[in-house]
């Protein structure tokens, strides 16, 4: 069912190639997020709860096989909406997305409890019969960024739908168009009504009030450290609904001497993949003394040879950002940059005379800033406690990438470090992208799963 929003209001959203409006959605507040919650409750405690794992998983299959049969509409609406080359929505996001509801879809029926043969010191003989219940939470309410779009709504709604949720998601409001969509395939895969609410409206209002709601059970987010905070304090304020927050950072990217080759692509990859706008995005990049010329020389070349353009023409492997606030803000960033003394080694300014467009741009010996932008900071250092210094602090939110060669340097370095995650080599995604790049990059991807961990019970 299909509603306008309370108010009446709607905002625009552009494409941000031209900056263009694309369309205009209904602006969803507080009073929407409330219809949602009440329609997602009395869809919990009805026909979704009583449908046994086997059908829901059934649906759930369905879900996938349906994003399969839209590949490209989604790819293009994914490109229009958020700016990102089309050839990658269709090769990675799209397929990835209809993986995620397949893979899903086998957890509905592979959830289960324990019995438990219980000792009681104080008790000699007594008998007891003890197990544990895994049930569904309720309602959860999930709230998406716009640098994946279509891949984070996938991530957010398969888990919650395999257990038995009911979910009022929004959408980030610079990139609705895809959930929407979605959320008409979910009807037609035949998910019952209310079981899935896409709201799109604004974080301070749509967002604010779901992370509020005394009705809803859970709350998912991922984005910002600072709006993370926020929403913790609300759902301390309201009910104390369980949250997953995955958080963005300034995560380091570090580069030994006796680095193995690959290191300097895997380290402009860590940048710029996804125009940068990716929430463990290697933004600080750390390099041996030995080694710095040759690492720098070569992100910066290879930041120069990126071709910038439209999402939608053939050969584009960068878009633009995602917004106008986007791009101002990352436009500050560089002017404050050259300000401090910055040197541009690639890029530095606008691209373009339309449009978010930034050129990919690395600067050397930068002061530390914010994430969600194509460009790096460059520092040097000479041994290993050099980078792990800096490398380590304890902010959220981060993923640390090394490039070590040696076994024994790449443990050390393992115990010392304090990031948020530990990775060695590129993005499971990297290779992908090189083959995009190159034009040999398959339409359906099946060799990126997930693994167990990423299943239900851990979310």
């Amino acid at each position: 069912m299909w509603a306008d929003a309370a108010s009446g209001k709607t905002f625009e959203t552009p494409n941000p190639a031209t900056g263009e409006t694309l369309a205009r959605v209904a602006e969803g507040d507080a009073e929407d997020i409330d219809r949602a919650v009440r329609a997602a409750r009395a869809a919990f405690d009805g026909p979704w709860s009583r449908m046994t794992p086997s059908e829901r998983g059934r649906i759930i299959w369905r879900i996938g096989d349906l994003i399969l049969q839209h590949v490209d509409e989604l790819a293009q609406l994914e490109s229009l909406d958020n700016g990102k080359p089309f050839a990658v929505a269709q090769a990675a996001d799209v397929p990835l997305a209809a993986d995620l509801f397949h893979y899903m879809a086998g957890w509905a029926t592979k959830i289960e409890g324990n019995t438990i043969n219980i000792s009681v010191p104080y008790m000699p003989g007594a008998n007891s019969h003890s197990y544990t219940l895994r049930e569904p939470i309720g309602v959860v309410g999930q709230i998406i960024p716009w640098n994946f779009p279509l891949l984070m709504a996938a991530w957010k709604l398969g888990p919650a739908l395999a257990t038995g949720n009911c979910v009022v998601l929004k959408p980030a409001e610079q990139t609705p168009l895809t959930a929407i969509r979605l959320a008409e395939l979910i009807a037609e895969a035949g998910v019952p009504d209310g079981v899935v609410n896409v709201v799109p409206g604004f974080g301070e209002t749509a967002g604010a009030a779901l992370a509020a709601h005394n009705d809803v059970d859970k709350v998912a987010f991922t984005g910002s450290t600072e709006v993370g905070k926020l929403i913790v304090a609300a759902a301390g304020a309201s009910n104390l609904k369980k949250l997953t927050l995955e958080l963005g950072g300034k995560s380091p990217n570090i580069v030994f001497e006796d680095a193995a080759e690959g290191a300097v692509e895997g380290a402009a990859n860590a940048i710029f993949f996804n125009h940068g706008q990716c929430c463990v995005a290697g933004s600080r990049l750390f390099v041996h003394q030995s080694r710095f010329d040759e690492v720098v020389d070569g992100v910066a070349e290879i930041a120069k040879s990126i071709k910038l353009g439209s999402g939608m023409e053939a050969g584009t492997q960068m878009g633009p950002l995602v917004s106008e606030e986007q791009f101002q803000r990352v436009s500050g960033f560089l002017e404050s940059g050259k300000e401090d003394g910055a040197t541009a080694l690639a890029g530095g300014g606008r691209f373009g005379d339309r449009g978010f467009f930034i050129e990919p741009t690395v600067l050397g010996q930068y002061p530390q800033r914010h994430e969600g932008r194509p460009r790096g900071d460059l520092r040097t250092g000479r041994g290993r406690r050099a980078v792990q210094r800096p490398g380590r602090d304890r902010r959220p939110g981060q993923r640390q990438r090394i490039w070590p060669r040696r076994r024994d340097l790449d443990q050390g370095h393992l115990q010392g470090a304090r990031a948020g995650q530990e990775a060695q080599g590129r993005h499971r995604l990297d290779q992908l992208l090189q083959r995009v790049r190159r034009g040999t990059a398959v339409r359906r991807i099946q060799a990126v799963r997930l693994g167990p961990r990423d299943g239900p019970r851990g979310t």
